[in-house]
């Protein structure tokens, strides 16, 4: 299942006849743009989108500028959908990395390569299904979210500092960030290092010797101001959160 059974290139490219495969196709835009053309359906795309294509669906791929891709046939893919739709990559290149390893493998000589290009397979259909719903950000506020969530554990973090590095207005990035997020960049920073905190929060034996020590971990140098931002989220502070948790348990 998931096996990629093709793995190939288009080097710079500006349209490919109309065509069917008896496989799974995907096709991952590393530059340029363009449309798939299905009968009265299009999709257009851009660096970064991956379009999904299920079997023996007639299409055509052209583009005014040129478009470059690395494409994958996938034998039996365990996709519950029968049209072809588009999904985007992310700002650390998830699905690109896994199209560029998918691509070195099939064309190795490696032994037992088959195995890795089904667990490749696999990721990418993970990938996609993960990736399909997920409402599209734009680029500058997913890069301000995958900075939080990159450092949002270290205590020295200064998340002003690094909006004030973005060659933006801070008010802008902050409503914009908030507009697409539902929250301010420093709410979404206090709420992943407290999900963070309650985790490992009723992981512990030895809570009376750990809230500081899970307080640091979770980006707060200070415990007691840790304890303050923990009962203004959950409503307690974390000893009566723990104790109230293994009370229900």
């Amino acid at each position: 299942m998931n096996s990629i059974i093709y793995a190939g290139k288009h080097l710079i490219t500006f349209s490919t006849k109309h065509h069917s495969h008896s496989e799974w196709e995907l096709v991952y835009c590393t530059s340029g743009q363009g449309q798939f053309e299905f009968g009265d359906k299009v999709i257009k795309y851009g660096v970064g989108d991956l379009v999904i294509i299920p079997p023996l669906i007639p299409h055509s791929n052209v583009s005014d500028e040129g478009f470059t891709n690395i494409h994958l046939h996938i034998a039996d893919a365990t996709f519950r959908f029968k049209e072809p739709f588009m999904i985007s990559d992310d700002s650390e290149g998830h699905i690109l990395n896994a199209f560029r390893d998918s691509f070195y493998f099939f064309n190795s000589e490696i032994e037992g390569k088959q195995l890795v290009l089904e667990a490749q397979g696999s990721l990418i259909v993970s990938y996609v299904t993960a990736f399909r719903h997920v409402k599209p950000v734009r680029g500058i506020v997913d890069e301000i979210k995958n900075n939080i969530m990159q450092n949002f554990s270290d205590c020295s973090y200064k998340l002003d500092k690094y909006l004030h590095s973005i060659p933006f207005s801070y008010d802008y990035l902050r409503k914009l960030f908030k507009s697409e997020m539902g929250m301010t960049p420093h709410d979404y920073l206090t709420g992943l290092r407290l999900q963070m905190a309650e985790k490992l929060l009723c992981s512990t034996e030895n809570l009376d010797q750990n809230i500081s020590e899970i307080a640091f971990v979770c980006g707060y140098s200070d415990s007691l101001y840790f304890s303050r931002v923990f009962k203004r989220y959950y409503g307690c502070s974390p000893k009566n959160y723990v104790a109230q948790k293994r009370k229900e348990r």
